[in-house]
């Protein structure tokens, strides 16, 4: 009889701890001692797109937040608790967005489905379709379509981060974090950069979102 998989947790964690070890005897002590990340990681909870081993940082250098779909809702605490402590309190220097092709999220706020408790959090999926909804509907190809939500969803959670006090506050103090909008393709298992423009974006919505951080920083 095959071995439970939660069963190999165990086994696989002592074979973990060991490697490290052999590598540097100190590495645990060093976690211990507090973390230093650069990058604010925010994806998908998706169990194919397991975000240290498909970029390869080590543990400490990625602070990460999953959620379904890889959302910035506008009234979320728990995305908003995230940012705030990596912004302020961790001075991460980088914001991620990562989204992934054949995201189910992105797929079923696509489709005319109740799916309970999940409707509200999809609904800023749809939110999303609406706004780029010309461009997403000139799109014949439904999967293409699919992809294409999945790279302007990636880009509003990007600006909703923008949208945030403590980022508007840090970046115009210190010139950081950056925000970088990305995507997993799950079928090539390569990172696309979106090559997400945040200072434009930031100068575009400044009119409406400036929640008058950057008076406060002169003073």
């Amino acid at each position: 009889m095959s071995m439970d998989i939660f069963d190999q947790i165990f086994d696989n964690n002592k074979a973990w701890v060991k490697a490290q070890r052999e590598k540097d005897p100190h590495f645990f002590q060093s976690l211990s001692e507090g973390q230093n990340p650069e990058i604010l990681y925010i994806g998908c909870s998706d169990s194919r797109v397991t975000a240290e081993e498909m970029t390869g940082v080590l543990p400490g250098q990625m602070f990460v937040h999953r959620n379904v779909a890889n959302l910035v809702p506008n009234n979320d605490n728990n995305s908003a608790a995230v940012i705030e402590y990596a912004i302020a309190h961790l001075k991460v220097k980088h914001v991620v967005v990562c989204g992934h092709y054949y995201c189910g999220g992105i797929k079923s706020a696509m489709q005319s489905m109740d799916l309970g408790i999940l409707n509200p959090w999809l609904r800023n999926i749809r939110d999303v379709y609406r706004f780029h909804k010309t461009e997403l509907n000139a799109i014949a190809d439904e999967d293409n379509r699919y992809k294409r939500l999945v790279e302007l969803n990636v880009k509003e959670q990007c600006i909703n981060v923008i949208k945030m006090a403590v980022w508007q506050k840090h970046y115009l103090q210190t010139g950081f974090p950056k925000i970088h909008g990305l995507v997993f393709d799950v079928r090539s298992g390569e990172l696309i950069d979106l090559h997400f423009d945040f200072q434009r974006e930031a100068l575009a919505i400044r009119e409406i979102y400036d929640l008058g951080t950057q008076k406060k920083s002169r003073n």
